[in-house]
């Protein structure tokens, strides 16, 4: 059996930990380094609990040891990426040019999910740490692309990837007029670890409100994404919402038909664009968090009254949007089945 020295950069955070759970089961994946930029950062064990039984007092590493590892690897490596956006890409970019080369990177930070370096800058607000490396990653679902055809992978964000995954088959048959509204709503997770008033438990329970409504940075993500995996350009209009849970997003696309489509002949069209996309599904009684928490799983719903048509999907924000996307493409980028490791189902009754 393959195994594939693997690194986590940015292990400490709620994807970093989802990473480390799923490269620890994953039959091709062994673990080399779950790097830590602090220095004083107890154990694996002590930092998630919740981890404490495959890995007990097994230490996080700097990051120059695992620039020192990829240097001297002398076979295949895989770097996954889970750092801040805007310091992800200056990381990388050490890492990546410490001359391995076989190494392969996927990246969920922003970084490298757009391929034009203004148009970071300008949606960030911070200077590109790397943009020679922009043309060596691809930003994509794996659903929308066959391969990456370029040696490294940005992830895209999880409301990102949840709202690619309701609109590539509308945009890439021209069955929308253009123009896709789109409203979603994520848990707290999303925000990261480190707390703030968003996500405070007081201020997010029971409670439900929208924020950067039409203003929020994955809108033009998904466009530029959009017009790479399908040659159409759309615009699109997105309200996203703060959900009083920890974990999932759903999200609701509407738009106007450009033809009169039944909600048969839209749900054939799903089906057949995901044919071959082992984890996406679609379901008549609706995109419910409770089919996809815990899972690399995605749940599509379609409905139509002839001239206009309303998607939901519902993923795992921490998983498909993030660290099973991301051993997804990292399984396709070596060779593997872009399955192995990931079949396991939702929790439900979380």
């Amino acid at each position: 059996m393959t195994l594939v020295p693997t690194v986590v950069i940015g292990a400490t955070g709620y994807v970093g930990a989802e990473m480390l759970r799923l490269v620890m089961q994953h039959p091709n994946f062994a673990l080399a380094h779950a790097v830590s930029r602090n220095a004083e950062q107890p154990t694996i064990g002590a930092t998630f609990p919740h981890l404490e039984p495959i890995f007990e007092d097994r230490p996080f590493t700097r990051f120059e040891e695992a620039v020192e590892f990829v240097a001297a690897a002398t076979g295949p490596v895989a770097v996954f990426a889970a750092g801040p956006h805007g310091q992800s890409a200056a990381l990388l970019a050490e890492i990546a040019g410490a001359g391995n080369e076989h190494l392969h990177v996927v990246d969920v930070s922003a970084d490298f999910r757009f391929a034009d370096r203004d148009r970071y800058e300008r949606i960030y607000g911070v200077e590109h740490g790397a943009p020679d490396w922009l043309a060596k990653f691809t930003s994509a679902p794996p659903e929308l692309l066959g391969e990456a055809n370029t040696p490294h992978v940005g992830h895209p964000g999880c409301f990102a990837t949840a709202m690619l995954l309701a609109a590539a088959p509308l945009v890439a048959a021209e069955l929308a007029d253009g123009e896709l509204f789109l409203t979603g709503i994520t848990g707290s997770t999303g925000s990261g670890k480190s707390p703030i008033a968003t996500t405070h438990h007081p201020e997010r329970n029971a409670n439900l409100y929208a924020y950067k409504p039409l203003a929020h940075r994955h809108a033009p993500e998904v466009e530029s994404v959009l017009a790479h995996c399908t040659g159409s350009e759309v615009r699109v209009r997105f309200v996203p919402h703060s959900g009083p849970f920890a974990r999932g997003i759903v999200v609701n696309l509407q738009a106007r038909l450009n033809a009169l489509i039944a909600t048969g002949e839209l749900r054939e069209r799903y089906a057949a664009y995901y044919g071959n996309a082992p984890f996406v599904r679609l379901s008549d009684t609706g995109a419910r968090l409770g089919s996809v928490v815990g899972s690399n799983y995605a749940v599509i719903s379609v409905a139509s009254d002839g001239a206009t048509v309303a998607v939901s999907c519902a993923i795992d924000n921490l998983i498909k949007g993030a660290a099973g996307g991301a051993i997804q493409w990292m399984n396709r980028l070596h060779g593997f089945d872009e399955a192995t490791g990931l079949v396991t189902p939702a929790m439900a009754w979380t």
